[in-house]
């Protein structure tokens, strides 16, 4: 059982500040046979979340190129959805959620490279 198109989510109150930490896994897709490619389909990354207290996984597709970027870099998610798998079980079900993001990309600090402005004092015209 799932959700039709997950949960959007409000990314500043639900994760406040989201810090990078490693590469979790990768995840292979599977051959018609059943064994593992050498395909990837998604990576996974653990992300530290100052508004859940914990460290959080993230999911992006493997279209994007693979996240180095320093530990404790301040990131931000691109698109992201939580969403659920429920498997039936005898006393009910399990559930368990997963985030998943277009992206994850390097907090913007408010600079903006192409639109720097000269903050030295403007000299009146010369007469």
């Amino acid at each position: 059982m799932r959700l039709a198109n997950g949960i959007v989510i409000d990314k500043e109150k639900t994760f406040g500040v989201l810090k990078f930490s490693a590469l979790r896994r990768e995840v292979h897709v599977q051959n018609e046979d059943g064994s593992v490619s050498e395909e990837i389909k998604e990576r996974t990354y653990d992300l530290k979340c100052n508004t859940q207290g914990r460290m959080i996984q993230v999911s992006v597709p493997a279209t994007v190129p693979l996240k180095d970027y320093d530990y404790n870099a301040e990131v931000e998610l691109i698109n992201p959805v939580a969403d659920t798998v429920a498997n039936a079980n005898y006393r009910g079900a399990d559930v368990d959620w997963y985030v998943k993001a277009d992206d994850i990309v390097l907090k913007n600090k408010g600079t903006h490279v192409g639109n720097l402005q000269n903050n030295a004092p403007q000299q009146p015209p010369k007469k």
